[in-house]
């Protein structure tokens, strides 16, 4: 009986996690052409193929959908007997800024579990100039913000958000009034996006309500009290982007950027992971 390839079955649950072998290639260090090539003698060994890939997305294929759980019991039953003899404990300090921090997350905490049992978490969520200035100051290792404003150089771009006009369903607006929007106090790179994309388009603003946090203006939109322009990751259910129905400008992408001062390889390794899986914010 052939025997699996620990390595080989990680990429695939890599692929599998982030629906991409360009990600998952990002997340684990190596090259693409290595990850592709480790499904390749995995499927082989199986006799099955596991994933089917198309231009725009990989999915698994129904071979794939009944190895899955066979796949993260061995790699879970690997790690536990690696760390059977006690294992030390690694701390990694990272803040985000509450632009980026949404849906994603859970899957995010659960894959790092997997790849490193013995970490210990520490974060931070804030405004981009709250975690950047965490980050002058020590207090975290790493930080996954949005651009702050042009004085801030350097990070590197590990995904995209994606932004929208977001409203309670049905909400309108007199346009013969000025357009009541929901934001952050100044200084907000979003607030400042906001009403740029609003002057730029010669569209009167006025001020419905200021709130501290993603959450709270997401709330204040929620309730019906105007529109904000949120990210689509971090959007409540009960709003919808009613950018299009209200004919208010197109809102820019905005990259995520990973600020770092770690160096060790396990810590890279995990703002690997974390990168890749923000990759897939749009």
């Amino acid at each position: 009986m052939n025997t699996l390839d620990l390595d080989a079955v990680k990429i695939f649950l890599m692929i599998v996690e982030l629906r991409s072998f360009t990600k998952a290639a990002a997340a684990m260090d190596l090259a693409q052409s290595a990850v592709s090539t480790k499904l390749r003698k995995l499927e082989t060994e199986l006799g099955h193929q596991l994933v089917e890939r198309t231009p725009r997305s990989v999915q698994l294929s129904a071979a794939g959908a009944m190895f899955l759980q066979p796949a993260r019991d061995l790699i879970t039953a690997h790690d536990l007997a690696l760390s059977s003899f006690g294992s030390r404990q690694r701390r990694l300090s990272i803040g985000f800024s509450n632009h980026i921090f949404g849906p994603q997350i859970p899957a995010m905490l659960s894959r790092l579990h997997s790849q490193d049992p013995g970490l210990v978490l520490e974060m931070k969520v804030g405004t981009t100039r709250e975690i950047m200035e965490a980050m002058d100051c020590g207090s975290i290792g790493a930080a996954f913000v949005l651009p702050l404003d042009e004085t801030r150089r350097g990070g590197e771009v590990v995904g995209q958000q994606a932004f929208g006009w977001m409203a309670a369903p049905g909400w309108t607006w007199d346009r013969s009034t000025s357009l009541p929007i929901v934001v952050q106090p100044s200084p907000c790179a979003v607030r400042a996006m906001t009403i740029r994309a609003l002057e730029d388009a010669s569209i009167p603003w006025m001020e419905a309500f200021v709130g501290g946090g993603v959450a709270t203006i997401a709330a204040a939109a929620a309730a019906g009290l105007a529109v904000a322009a949120l990210g689509r990751q971090v959007a409540p259910a009960d709003v919808i982007d009613m950018g299009a129905a209200l004919h208010l400008p197109p809102l820019p992408a905005q990259d995520i950027l990973l600020y770092s001062s770690l160096s060790d390889g396990a810590s890279r390794k995990s703002l690997r992971l974390i990168g890749a899986m923000f990759g897939s914010v749009l």
